[in-house]
């Protein structure tokens, strides 16, 4: 483990709380104190439920900053007087959750001799203390006074004993299945519907049940995708209204309709929960932002995350920026597919052959994307450190400016959110009238 790269990388107080809640409520749950053993195992289930809240750590850097916080606690006992330790920014806000961790006790435990009951659970050559776990038959009690809802819903593990349906079997669909299958879902536990066979093929290719029945795939969802034409949204709820349920979460990927309208459609108090994925879903490395309605959870959003995670970035916002979205992300990629198709051209132009051309300006937006995402510099600072006085980059970018590349982008942007704002106009007025 590389102990200064993870010291770099600086923890905020609600994810370290929010860590402390998934080991304790993981403790309940194995029966463990704090000065058992946590296996590697035990971590990469803290590490996916983590990530789904939206917190990136390795597991390493979770294990890490886990002994840093023992050690504050061991410090604390030790010298009860002493200020609190100064390497744990919020140490005041973790002390009674770690109390609570390493000091709650099996009952089992009392007085029972249990030194010579150990044994090591599996993977016990990544733990973090010098004990071995304890496996005990009886279920663990539930000592917690938090809402461990939230917490739980947002475990991937959770994903895979869920029901996920589609109506609908276009590319944003087909996008989106392929990101859920590729975390803990399961095939068996998906299914889309759509009117013709001509789409469904590749969905059953990857394990996935089809039908021509809207109906049939809402009674047996939990969550369900309604991913067809904003035109048809309306026909589809007012078809599958009456077997909406609480326990379902309606997720509508129609570009423009909005949530009150969805909501108008649905029964009273349905979850309802817009989304606006884009076209790399295909290869799980989509640009996604949803809005929650108005009795969509906390935990409706988390679960979602969880489900979407594998699809690529993953955000949360209001609603008012999903059509901003789209104009940006959705239909962002083909403004970047026309870039990428000029790029190559020109250099066709200048004599290089086409296959080769294309291949490698799709490689040089691949890398531009990459460095731009990761490296966390604005655009603009990149764009600078390409440049070089009285060189090639600079007289090329003078012609794209002179050409308006700049203001057509921005020009593309603003077109298409207006014309998502005005598909959502039509759909209301088409909801309205049924």
């Amino acid at each position: 483990m590389d102990d200064p790269g993870i010291k770099k990388q600086n923890w905020d107080v609600k994810e370290t709380e929010l860590f402390l809640e998934i080991l304790k409520e993981l403790d309940m749950k194995k029966c463990l104190d704090g000065r058992k053993v946590r296996n590697n195992k035990l971590f990469k289930v803290a590490h996916r439920r983590m990530t789904a809240a939206g917190y990136h750590r390795s597991v390493d850097q979770l294990k890490f900053r886990w002994k840093l916080l023992k050690s504050a606690y061991y410090k604390c006992k030790r010298e009860p007087d002493s200020p609190a330790p100064t390497k744990i920014q919020g140490w005041w806000r973790y002390e009674k959750t770690m109390v609570a961790i390493m000091e709650s006790r099996h009952p089992s435990l009392v007085g029972a001799g249990v030194n010579s009951d150990r044994i090591h659970d599996e993977g016990t050559e990544d733990s973090d203390g010098d004990a071995s776990v304890l496996h005990w038959p009886q279920p663990c009690p539930d000592k917690s006074a938090q809402n461990l809802d939230l917490i739980i819903k947002m475990d991937p593990e959770m994903d895979s004993q869920l029901k996920i349906g589609f109506i609908g079997a276009g590319n944003m669909a087909f996008g989106i299945a392929k990101g859920i299958l590729s975390g803990n879902v399961l095939p068996v536990n998906v299914k889309v519907s759509a009117p013709s066979s001509k789409n469904l093929g590749r969905f059953q290719e990857l394990g996935i049940s089809v039908t021509h029945s809207n109906v049939e795939v809402v009674c047996g969802s939990d969550v369900v995708f309604v991913a067809v034409k904003p035109h048809l949204v309306p026909l589809v709820l007012n078809e599958i209204s009456q077997h909406v349920t609480d326990r379902h979460i309606i997720v509508s990927v129609a570009a423009g309709v909005t949530l009150s309208t969805v909501e108008e459609l649905l029964p009273e108090n349905s979850v309802a929960i817009r989304l606006m994925p884009n076209l790399p879903c295909l290869v799980q490395e989509g640009a996604l932002l949803f809005a929650r309605g108005s009795y969509a959870k906390q935990e409706d959003g988390a679960l979602l995350r969880s489900l979407l995670h594998r699809c690529g970035l993953v955000e949360e916002g209001p609603e008012a920026w999903i059509d901003i979205h789209t104009g940006l992300s959705g239909s962002g990629v083909a403004f970047v597919y026309l870039f990428a198709e000029a790029l190559a051209e020109g250099a066709v132009k200048m004599g290089m052959p086409s296959a080769l051309a294309h291949s490698i300006a799709s490689q040089t937006v691949l890398g531009a994307g990459r460095l731009l995402r990761d490296s966390g510099k604005h655009p603009a600072q990149l764009r600078s450190e390409v440049c070089t006085p009285g060189g090639t980059t600079i007289y090329g970018l003078h012609t794209l400016e002179q050409g308006g590349v700049r203001a057509a982008t921005m020009s593309a942007v603003e077109s298409a959110t207006e014309r998502a704002r005005e598909l959502g106009r039509k759909s209301a007025g088409a909801g309205s009238r049924k």
